[in-house]
């Protein structure tokens, strides 16, 4: 029962080995991240979007072209 303990553990280890030397012979190329895009408010429904989604006029923002022709909504 030992004996078979000791192969388990022993195979165990050299797997782990073997798989540890294998990831660190793999090159990891550097993912370039895109710059995080800036986060508006819909001025009529309050719905974030990224800016490049987005309506703007004037200061405000809006999410859709209905939004931005019924303008502003009523403050939360």
């Amino acid at each position: 029962m030992v004996r078979l303990l000791f192969w388990i553990a022993l195979i165990a280890a050299a797997f782990w080995l073997w798989r540890k030397f294998k990831i660190s012979q793999q090159s990891h190329p550097e993912q370039k991240l895109d710059d995080p895009l800036k986060m508006v408010r819909c001025a009529h429904c309050g719905v974030h979007l990224p800016n490049d989604r987005a309506l703007q006029q004037g200061k405000d923002w809006y999410c859709s072209q209905a939004h931005l022709q019924q303008g502003p909504g009523q403050p939360r």
